[in-house]
């Protein structure tokens, strides 16, 4: 099997994020009008938190055009870019990809959901690592239905098909699917309150937990651990 990118190269990572007013809207019957863009915005800093931890990983460019969630992200030091093509989910990850691209032609670049408040730094460092051996690869999310994750070697165009049954469409292009074991956090996006409450089982990040109590929401104990294995956060207790 040949490798496409050192191991030991950092990647850049594109995290796309509609304006907060529209995002997560499935979520509104388990979380209400108010709590659900205030959600999205704490998964988005709990992603991007836990991504900017993985020693893989030299930045994460968020596309949005909200100011109040690019604000808050870029304070936790991601770079904020603006979704020019306003096209889609797809076409802001192409941007975000151009974007990185611009300043460094031969980046290995990958894609990542938004709304991962378990994602662990150990566990997407192992998906970083298995993917640097193929051109393009990709994370299932857990229903097995759509995707969370996929990467590009250098020299290698992202190509994302990301929305609804979009596992299909990767395994169609040509993406290999990586099916490691033991990375439950990268594949448990959150779109609904049943998805929110499997979050919440694997352990959350310190936002999405705050909003969790504050909320009012069943869940269940949980902790994440911190960049090192440490157990770091703890999520809401039961109800």
């Amino acid at each position: 099997m040949a490798t496409n990118t050192d191991p030991t190269d950092p990647w850049s990572l594109v995290v796309p994020l509609k304006p907060l007013a529209r995002a997560k809207s499935r979520l509104a019957p388990a979380a209400g009008a108010e709590l659900r863009p205030r959600l999205a915005l704490a998964f988005a800093r709990d992603t991007v938190a836990a991504a900017l931890s993985c020693p893989a990983v030299l930045d994460v460019v968020v596309v949005t055009d909200d100011p109040e969630a690019g604000a808050a992200l870029t304070a936790i030091g991601a770079r904020v870019v603006p979704d020019e093509p306003d096209r889609g989910l797809n076409a802001a990850l192409a941007h975000g990809e151009r974007a990185v691209r611009a300043g460094r032609p031969r980046a290995a670049v990958a894609a990542l959901n938004a709304d991962l408040p378990a994602l662990r730094p150990a566990e997407l460092a192992r998906v970083l690592d298995y993917s640097a051996e193929f051109p393009r690869a990709f994370v299932a999310d857990a229903a097995g239905i759509g995707t969370t994750f996929l990467s590009a070697a250098p020299g290698v165009e992202l190509r994302p098909a990301f929305g609804g049954p979009s596992r299909a469409r990767h395994l169609d292009s040509g993406a290999v699917e990586i099916d490691l074991a033991g990375i439950d956090s990268v594949r448990q996006d959150v779109d609904t309150g049943e998805d929110l409450r499997a979050a919440l089982a694997l352990g959350v990040g310190a936002h999405t937990a705050e909003h969790w109590d504050t909320g009012g929401l069943p869940g269940r104990r949980g902790s994440r651990p911190g960049p090192g294995g440490e157990a770091s956060v703890v999520s809401s207790p039961d109800r």
